[in-house]
């Protein structure tokens, strides 16, 4: 733990003109779906409360939040551990994802106008220039808005609710593939093909490169899986 909680008190920001339960639910949920609370890492109450220098209720009240994400889970005599995946998880969630994410696209392409498909060039433009510079960070984040951009665009309220769950579950591998040079270079192509089929309305060939762009992304998400669970 000591490894880490600096960098979670860091993310914990109580600074903030929000009810403490809030400042610490949104510090500690970013933490764990980024990876810094590890998978199956317990959280101890007690601890966070005395190194936030705050009363155990707000650190209760957002472990029951965070809880009922299923993003952690109480084991009992033991206590609030972070939820941890496994090969059958991770297929099943990419499962899904695919068909939420082939909807939305096929949605999006229906209602893509001229002025959203140079919104959306324009983004995919910056997020090249970002690779090109070496700004992985900035790739990650841009990615993320191609993602979200395409779910907007569908003008589907309830499925994109749906899909952000999905994302929050995923976003602690989804990041660590996008830092691998190879998988994020071929990942912004696939983001490209994804953007002509959707400007120029070739669904079958969309839904290809979608179930291709997945695939992919799910085979390193459950090597890194393998690799963190022989850790």
């Amino acid at each position: 733990m000591s490894v880490y909680i600096d960098k979670v008190i860091e993310m914990i920001d109580l600074s903030q003109n929000l009810p403490l339960n809030q400042i610490i639910y949104d510090g500690l949920r970013t933490a764990i779906i980024t990876g810094v609370i590890p998978m199956g890492e317990r959280i101890n109450e007690k601890y966070y409360a005395e190194s936030l220098n705050v009363s155990r209720t707000p650190v209760r009240e957002a472990l029951r939040r965070i809880q009922d994400e299923e993003i952690v889970e109480y084991i009992p005599n033991y206590g609030i551990v972070v939820s941890t995946f496994d090969v059958e998880d991770v297929k099943e969630i990419y499962q899904i994802r695919t068909a939420l994410d082939i909807l939305a696209a096929t949605n999006a392409m229906k209602l893509m106008t001229e002025e959203k498909a140079i919104k959306m060039e324009t983004l995919l433009d910056k997020t090249d220039e970002a690779q090109r510079n070496h700004d992985v960070e900035g790739v990650i984040e841009m990615s993320k808005e191609f993602n979200t951009m395409i779910y907007e665009f569908a003008e589907m309220p309830r499925l994109e609710s749906i899909q952000n769950r999905l994302r929050d579950y995923l976003m602690r591998f989804r990041d660590i593939s996008l830092t691998a040079d190879k998988r994020r270079e071929r990942a912004l192509a696939e983001h490209r093909l994804i953007f002509r089929c959707l400007k120029n309305g070739d669904v079958e060939q969309m839904r290809l490169v979608i179930a291709e762009h997945l695939m992919l992304s799910e085979e390193f998400i459950l090597l890194e899986l393998e690799r963190q669970t022989k850790k």
